[in-house]
């Protein structure tokens, strides 16, 4: 089985990233998605039983996040996804899944139509390429859906 791996986050690009990955797993066979959330530091960053509170909360509002992407995913492209959930630095966790399943075989990335933002995922990883042991895609944020779907 292959997995299409795609980070879940707030950006606009994410939408695209998804609607990517779940197109191609649909179209591959036997393949599937992960989606991957990270609760960064700075999202939790207070005394022992406020973290906890903020943890859950980041929780709550990720599975929420997901269930509007899955349900998408389980009517149009007919993909059932599955969601991962991690904690620390994002670009380090992402690396991680990756070395933990070895099933990922393809990591999906979101590109900012922003010319002066910097993707600080995609900067780590591209630091040492060789190192990965899968393929990444880039998917531009501003890509139609009809584009999208053609080039899937």
């Amino acid at each position: 089985m292959r997995k299409f791996l795609v980070l879940l986050d707030d950006s606009k690009e994410c939408l695209n990233a998804m609607r990517f990955a779940a197109m191609r797993a649909a179209k591959s066979q036997g393949a599937s998605v992960v989606i991957l959330s990270v609760i960064t530091a700075e999202e939790i960053q207070h005394g022992f039983g406020v973290a906890e509170v903020m943890r859950a909360e980041a929780r709550e509002r990720i599975e929420a996040h997901f269930e509007v992407f899955a349900k998408w995913m389980r009517t149009r492209p007919g993909v059932e996804p599955e969601l991962v959930i991690r904690e620390g630095d994002t670009a380090e966790e992402l690396l991680a899944q990756i070395t933990e399943d070895g099933e990922v075989g393809v990591v999906v990335i979101g590109l900012s139509t922003d010319k002066s933002s910097t993707n600080p995922v995609l900067t780590k990883l591209l630091r040492d390429p060789t190192a990965l042991p899968c393929a990444i895609t880039l998917v531009p944020g501003d890509l139609s859906k009809d584009r999208l779907e053609a080039i899937t």
